[in-house]
């Protein structure tokens, strides 16, 4: 037992550690190249700070446990909104009518429920996943369109003028260390399912999902102290669209993924009502204070108790 929780802990150390290292190199490369910084943002950083999650449902699913996968995502999706956005507010009270996200929060919708439509054919197959890779291209292209004129910020993990060998270091690193963290992660991960006697599944919504939503936990607490709402619930709303659309999307091709009754008739619906309950803040301005704060933690509790008990 306490060698596999071991194991667990070592992989998503190994796992933060290569995909912060990933984006860095992959940003700085980039750059160098010429490649304008809101393309960067929009897809290299995008995607680097989703490869913890991708490698882990690849490894998953090749490995047999596509239960696990699933559960990631949808685990995932529903901690950052409940789980990461409420300890946020606990820390500082998020202004939410200084910010515009609606388009972005409209987006996040339509591919859940999207999601959600494919969901209930039984599996996730590499039609599928077509479908959702093809949704996730036009969502970027939508966000390159909306973003056009604005100023070209520096993404995060830029370090302007790196020279040639710390990139490669960084980008040796990151591509190394990634598959070994999910390779400790998920092996754990099976083996504290099958020591506890609970399905892979709830593993993957659980331990794992939280674990491997700890890079979303940070960005948002800084941005919290920072009182950067924007950054903030664009993070959050980021990293479930490309959760659904590119993770999922892009291991089905690898191997079809089961879709459990239990998804279909809690987990998917619970990750909709997540998603619902951003609407006062997105579309009304309401604040995100630490009452809604407590409010999100404990339904984020009161999600786990009942997958366990």
């Amino acid at each position: 037992m306490i060698h596999d929780l071991g194991a667990v802990a070592l992989g998503l150390v190994i796992l933060l550690i290569a995909g912060d290292l990933l984006v860095k190199g992959a940003v700085n490369l980039a750059l160098r190249l010429g490649i304008p910084a809101l393309v960067v943002g929009l897809t290299v950083v995008a995607f680097g700070t989703s490869a913890p999650e991708l490698l882990v449902s690849i490894k998953a699913v090749l490995g047999g446990a596509p239960g696990l996968a699933l559960g990631n995502v949808v685990g995932s999706n529903i901690a950052n909104v409940i789980l990461v956005l409420g300890v946020a507010a606990l820390i500082s009270r998020f202004h939410a009518d200084r910010v515009d996200v609606r388009q972005s929060y409209v987006t996040m919708l339509i591919g859940s429920a999207g999601f959600v439509a494919l969901a209930f054919f039984g599996a996730f197959v590499w039609w599928s996943g077509l479908i959702l890779l093809a949704g996730l291209a036009a969502m970027l292209w939508q966000s390159y369109l909306h973003a056009n004129g604005a100023p070209d910020d520096l993404p995060e993990g830029s370090e302007p003028g790196a020279r040639w060998w710390k990139i490669a270091l960084y980008l040796g690193a990151g591509l190394i260390g990634l598959p070994i963290g999910a390779d400790f992660l998920v092996d754990g991960g099976v083996a504290v399912a099958r020591d506890f006697g609970v399905s892979e599944a709830v593993i993957g919504l659980t331990l794992i999902a939280v674990g491997t939503s700890l890079p979303e936990l940070a960005t948002t607490v800084m941005a919290a102290i920072r009182r950067s709402a924007d950054v903030a619930i664009g993070n959050i709303i980021g990293s479930n669209v490309f959760n659904l659309l590119g993770i999922i999307g892009i291991a089905s091709l690898v191997g079809p993924i089961p879709v459990g009754p239990e998804f279909l008739q809690y987990d998917l619906w619970i990750m909709l009502a997540a998603s619902l309950a951003l609407i006062p803040f997105v579309f009304l301005g309401r604040d995100i204070g630490r009452k809604t704060g407590l409010l999100f933690v404990a339904a984020y509790v009161a999600y786990v108790l009942s997958l366990i008990l």
